[in-house]
């Protein structure tokens, strides 16, 4: 549900009866009597809180000091503070300094008061669906992002290994689809579009000298055992005779998922360069401890079939849908 209340902080218990008999008929009002009280109910009941109204003078604290939080944690609830005559340099500092929507002097006058917060309300709702609309566009985007990776990354070592290298990214985009990749959480008002390409081409370069690090370092001994030890030895973990336990599974899905203007590591690159120099049949599953993850050698020699042509487009709406 949208937020819908009001809060209403003062310390004097008449100002705060008034006040609701005045704004109930236009929506729910939840009142406070102190700063602290206020902070608490936005932490306890913030998403129900459409519009803040706070008293300006109060023991202990002022009023701005509660907007100022409301601001910080709260962003999407209207603001207004109200004061007397008296204290309009504060609030109209209040105004200038964003903290607040605008202000109401005291005493109120029904009207003009029920006016005022009626189209805070309207602000409120249209913040909301500002809001929502641009949560289903970052989330568009975020699904975008990590499917142009696993084509930059499928692109990347076409041009790095010799022959064909589709079986070996499915491998990789199949352990990451298993390992629950999702798309990169990404501060988008931090980043344009010109600043983002940047960011992805020299996390890209990076990526492709990780890449040439490891199959320069894996050497051309390809036998099992070896290829397993190798592994475990890039990752920083131990193998078990063709097998590699990981704690956790970033190894697995750390290419795709990492915050735009995050450089890999040389481990981060580890596994793809395993992938693509081995360019062998492996099983990536949950291991049996939290969080735990297992590569190993098939348990059988049956023939793996080779990637469908279409493999890259069928992997991207598989990991772009989660």
């Amino acid at each position: 549900m949208s937020p819908h209340k009001i809060l209403f902080v003062d310390d004097e218990s008449m100002a705060l009866k008034y006040f609701e008999r005045l704004v109930s008929p236009l929506a729910p009002v939840i009142t406070a009597a102190s700063v602290e009280q206020g902070k608490a109910v936005l932490r306890e009941r913030g998403g129900e809180i459409a519009v803040l109204v706070s008293d300006q003078r109060m023991p202990g604290a002022h009023g701005n000091e509660l907007l100022r939080y409301a601001r910080e944690f709260h962003p999407s609830i209207v603001r207004m503070l109200t004061t007397a005559y008296s204290e309009l340099g504060e609030a109209i500092e209040a105004i200038n300094s964003g903290e607040i929507y605008r202000y109401i002097t005291k005493p109120w006058e029904m009207g003009s008061l029920q006016a005022d917060l009626r189209n805070a309300l309207e602000l409120a709702e249209l913040r909301n669906e500002r809001d929502h609309l641009v949560r289903e566009k970052l989330l568009v985007q975020q699904q975008q992002l990590l499917g142009s990776r696993l084509a930059s990354l499928a692109m990347l070592g076409a041009n790095l290994v010799p022959g064909d290298s589709s079986a070996a990214l499915q491998r990789y985009a199949r352990a990451a689809l298993a390992a629950g990749c999702s798309a990169p959480a990404t501060p988008w008002h931090q980043w344009n579009h010109a600043s983002l390409l940047q960011a992805e081409a020299q996390r890209g370069m990076a990526i492709a000298r990780g890449l040439a690090h490891w199959q320069a370092e894996f050497g051309e001994d390809r036998t099992p055992a070896r290829a397993f030890a190798l592994l475990a030895q890039a990752l920083g973990t131990q193998a078990q005779g063709l097998s590699v336990r990981l704690p956790t599974s970033a190894p697995l899905t750390a290419l795709l998922d990492a915050a735009p203007g995050e450089l890999p590591q040389a481990a981060e690159t580890a596994w793809l360069a395993w992938l693509l120099w081995c360019n062998a049949p492996v099983q990536v599953q949950a291991g049996g401890a939290e969080g735990e993850w297992i590569v190993q050698a098939p348990a059988t020699d049956a023939a793996e079939p080779a990637p469908p042509p279409d493999w890259l487009e069928r992997m991207i709406e598989q990991l772009t849908e989660r």
